[in-house]
This record gives C-alpha cells, sequence and structure tokens, in this order.
C-alpha cells in the first residue's frame, strides 16, 4: 500500500507541533526555574545586609529591574513593545 503525499505531509506536520509542544514546555519548565530563584533571592533581599546597603546595590537592582522591564514589556506588549 502506498501512502499519498498528502498523508506523509500530514504525517510530518504532526510530527513538527509535537515536537514544537515539547520544546514549548521545556522552555517554560527553564523559566519558571529561573522565576523561582530570583523569587528565592528577593525574599532573601538580594543576599544584602541592612547595615552594608550601599549606592552600588541600588544600582544592581536597578539593572535586574531594567531586564526584567524589557521582558514585561515584551510579554504584556507595553513600552517598547506597545501597539
Amino acid at each position: 500500500m502506498m501512502i499519498d503525499r498528502h498523508q506523509l505531509h500530514a504525517e510530518k506536520a504532526r510530527r513538527n507541533q509535537e515536537a514544537a509542544l515539547a520544546a514549548f514546555i521545556g522552555k517554560k519548565a527553564e523559566i519558571d526555574a529561573m522565576l523561582a530563584r530570583l523569587q528565592r533571592l528577593s525574599d532573601d533581599h538580594f543576599d544584602a545586609q541592612p547595615d552594608e546597603i550601599n549606592w552600588g546595590h541600588v544600582g544592581t537592582l536597578e539593572h535586574y529591574a531594567s531586564l526584567l522591564k524589557r521582558i514585561t514589556d515584551s510579554a504584556f506588549g507595553e513600552g517598547e513593545f506597545a501597539d
């Protein structure tokens, strides 16, 4: 029995979609792990002791915040990513 082109195309498309789904789930897990690590670090005040806080710590948090803002702006279509 010969499989026609349409069946082959449909099978290839199905396998491609399954591969995309698996890759998506893997990337989501990677992001979830990074978010969890960041949350733990934030909960611990970014390993800073109150009596040792200086402007360098503020600059570090400003840098982190600017990177996260780029991500949230992209994810929510805000800032430079707004329509």
